[in-house]
């Protein structure tokens, strides 16, 4: 599988994989089944044959369960030892401490992902 495209819903996040390398999670993240809607996700990342990783990441919700299967992605993603460089672009909204929080737990518990923060200003509804 080259790419792994899934598009956008009200519960589910855009993902936009690319075997070059390029990742991009973009959304809400709230499946009504978290371990169906990541595992392949966790499958790309782990058979991902790339010396350099980038990931985006702008989730501007995700719920408890999809916070787990987050760092389970994410130990995945780090532990692929074909990957010699993980940067994950985190992105968040203007005054958002608790998305901030959640990435750097995230950030603590992984060994070789380098996480840079992007803040974006607040969005009107």
């Amino acid at each position: 599988m080259e790419i792994l495209r899934i598009e956008a819903t009200t519960h589910t996040p855009l993902i936009d994989f690319s075997r070059s390398g390029r990742l991009k999670m973009e959304g809400r993240s709230f499946p009504e089944d978290v371990t169906k809607f990541y595992a392949p996700l966790i499958e790309f990342v782990s058979s991902l044959e790339v010396s350099d990783v980038k990931l985006d990441v702008s989730l501007e919700y995700l719920n408890t369960a999809s916070s787990r299967k987050l760092m389970d992605f994410f130990k995945h993603l780090d532990a692929n030892s074909k990957i010699q460089n993980i940067v994950i672009h985190w992105h968040y909204e203007e005054g958002d401490e608790d998305s901030i929080e959640i990435a750097e737990i995230y950030e603590e518990a992984l060994l070789r992902c380098e996480f840079r923060y992007h803040e974006y200003a607040e969005v009107e509804d």
